[in-house]
């Protein structure tokens, strides 16, 4: 697992890409934040998380596959990325920021994602 990435991942550069086309500017990982997200607009007091389906559990997704082996320590592990993925968006919102997960499997419609984004962002 040492080769998994946390930052700086396709589907992060993916998401920044399309913010970035459609005139937005942001930080990256802000440590002083609950959950430190992918994506922070301060003068907008937004935020990004940019998830993978495998790795964050995306309910109902096809990419949301379980490893066949040593399934307690999977499902433990998931389990825990859940909750604290849970804690740390309801942190922010309670401090006032808007929150918004992007999905990996929201990247294979990227106009829609630019949409949702776009309606996001502008408020």
């Amino acid at each position: 697992m040492r080769a998994v990435r946390s930052t700086d991942t396709q589907p992060e550069l993916a998401v920044r890409k399309i913010v970035h086309a459609l005139g937005f500017r942001y930080r990256l990982h802000d440590t002083a934040l609950p959950g430190k997200p992918d994506l922070v607009f301060p003068s907008r007091h937004k935020v990004l998380f940019v998830h993978g389906c495998f790795w964050h559990r995306h309910k109902g997704c096809r990419y949301t596959t379980s490893p066949k082996t040593h399934k307690a320590f999977w499902n433990a592990k998931f389990e825990a990325n859940v909750r604290r993925d849970r804690s740390a968006a309801r942190k922010l919102r309670r401090l006032g920021w808007g929150v918004m997960t992007v999905w990996q499997c929201q990247l294979k419609r990227p106009e829609r994602l630019g949409e949702r984004l776009y309606e996001f962002l502008a408020d």
